[in-house]
């Protein structure tokens, strides 16, 4: 289920896992915030089975907020885990991977984009 308890839990994971990047460039960043789609039709189960990711908009400050322009795209995956998951309703928490390294996060730096991989 799309929320907001997962939302926070996904942007402290997202943070904890880029601390813990094996890439250093990936280390100066962290998120501070995820924002969900304004039309529900975009997170329906529908949507998400069909389409299996979803639109976000992610918060990525780098260093002390030195760039003001820190919104980025965000492109939430799902695999297959996480699609049995929202299709029942049930929490995702447990569908965000291991924060000891970054390796299911995409970070395009120039189009400020970050593409997350759910389990």
């Amino acid at each position: 289920m799309l929320n907001k308890d997962f939302l926070i839990h996904l942007e402290f994971e997202i943070s904890n896992a880029l601390e813990n990047a094996s890439e250093k460039d990936k280390r100066s960043y962290w998120c501070d915030g995820i924002l969900m789609p304004d039309l529900e039709d975009d997170y329906s189960q529908k949507t998400i089975n069909d389409k299996r990711k979803i639109a976000l908009r992610a918060v990525i400050p780098k260093g002390q907020y030195k760039n003001k322009d820190y919104w980025w795209d965000l492109v939430l995956k799902f695999g297959k885990y996480s699609l049995r998951r929202y299709a029942k309703g049930k929490s995702l928490e447990d569908c965000v991977p291991n924060s000891e390294n970054a390796d299911w996060i995409e970070l395009d730096v120039e189009n400020k984009t970050i593409e997350v991989q759910l389990k």
